[in-house]
């Protein structure tokens, strides 16, 4: 699912209009730049068919240097199996994992992730991958964004749903269930698998 050029356009033109407006000493270029910001509001309310107002007060919540947010993920496995867990967002199945917090690397965030998530206490063993979320096939979203998976290990604790998950369960690669796209793909997943049978490979990149 390729990316469309209008979202593309959008998110570079609100990513100078942020960074401009953190840096900017000039108030003339100031008010350039939140005119650049309202463009890239219209343009995403426009191509997305949404109403202008929370577009821009989503973009307007964006302050300092634009930069890709991070996205951590674990791929735990067991007995030749995967642990997923049910979104109750959309109603289907990922990776733990979510936003990284300031303060955390990426390997205490997705701990972190996977025991809020799933009630499973892990390691962080190996970087699997950094992949750049435009080029994975994920459906839009209004920001660029980094995807950074680890194999963890279970050291503790037992399945538990939370408030952002309804389930928690393992998966055989062969019987996949239906996933939340917009956090992990099927084709990541057998690629993790890969990487679970053949522990010398390299992280993958982009």
């Amino acid at each position: 699912m390729g990316q469309p050029t209008w979202l593309d356009w959008a998110r570079r033109l609100q990513a100078i209009a942020q960074s401009g407006l953190a840096y900017s000493p000039n108030q003339y270029d100031l008010e350039r730049y939140q005119a650049v910001r309202e463009i890239a509001v219209e343009m995403m309310a426009s191509g997305s068919a949404s109403a202008v107002a929370p577009i821009r007060d989503l973009f307007a919540g964006e302050a300092g240097y634009a930069t890709p947010k991070v996205d951590v993920r674990g791929a735990v496995f067991r007995d030749g199996r995967i642990l997923l867990v049910l979104e109750r967002e959309d109603g289907g199945w990922t990776l733990p994992g979510g936003w990284a917090d300031v303060g955390e690397s990426p390997a205490e965030a997705t701990v972190r992730e996977v025991r809020e998530e799933s009630g499973y206490e892990t390691r962080a063993m190996k970087l699997l991958a950094v992949y750049d979320r435009n080029r994975h096939g994920h459906p839009p979203i209004p920001f660029h964004a980094y995807k950074v998976f680890f194999q963890c290990e279970v050291t503790g604790g037992g399945p538990a749903s939370s408030n952002e998950t309804a389930g928690v369960d393992w998966f055989a690669e062969d019987a996949l269930p239906a996933l939340s796209t917009s956090r992990v793909t099927a084709a990541q997943i057998h690629r993790f698998f890969e990487h679970y049978r053949n522990p010398r490979w390299p992280t993958d990149f982009d």
